[in-house]
């Protein structure tokens, strides 16, 4: 007995009604692992590092476009890979760390007497948690490289403890805050301000 031909096997049938469900799957896990390798991806705070700013806890979506475009700015909070000294501490490459830049390449940096300086000038930050208890600097910032620093100063595995931060190692930028739901919104970056009629520390 054979089978006529208009009988399809029903594999071929399964395939004919659900090949376009597939292939519609298939589109959204591609564009969902473009939009997370090149567009944005979620993250969660695992310390009180960056307090008050944000909390543990906390989930965001970081930005990855706009440091395509230009560099990191002070002011700007940035998710980014351990440098190299911290991964061989023992913290692992995917490891994300998140803080604010405080100055960029060519730029000098100190800490001195509980205030940031930059260029001589100090900062006005009215988004730390506490003034720093030490003392780092003056340093220049290398080429292509950032100072970056967590908003609770005397808690933060930043800078001032391992050192500069490559740029490569920028991820992008924290954008929007979705968790929890009743401190949704963008997360701001104010520009870091100096007050020029002081002057530099002396040490």
């Amino acid at each position: 007995m054979t089978v006529p031909d208009s009988v399809t096997p029903w594999w071929q049938q399964l395939w004919q009604h659900q090949k376009e469900n597939l292939l519609l799957v298939l589109l959204a896990i591609v564009l969902a692992l473009v939009i997370r390798g090149w567009v944005a991806e979620p993250r969660f705070i695992p310390s009180d590092s960056m307090l008050p700013t944000l909390h543990v806890g906390d989930r965001l979506l970081v930005e990855k476009i706009s440091y395509q475009l230009h560099t990191p700015q002070p002011g700007d909070i940035v998710v980014f890979q351990p440098p190299q000294i911290l991964q061989q501490a023992g913290y692992g490459a995917d490891q994300a760390f998140i803080k604010r830049v405080i100055a960029r390449s060519g730029q000098t940096v100190q800490v001195h007497k509980g205030q940031v300086w930059v260029d001589g000038q100090p900062l006005t930050e009215p988004y730390v948690a506490e003034l720093p208890a030490y003392e780092w600097g003056p340093y220049p910032v290398p080429e292509h490289c950032l100072f970056v620093m967590g908003d609770n100063r005397n808690n933060s595995n930043d800078s001032h403890i391992w050192g500069f931060l490559p740029e490569r190692n920028v991820i992008g930028r924290a954008w929007v805050r979705f968790w929890p739901l009743d401190r949704w919104g963008r997360v701001t970056a104010p520009a870091i301000g100096t007050r020029l009629e002081q002057t530099a520390p002396l040490g």
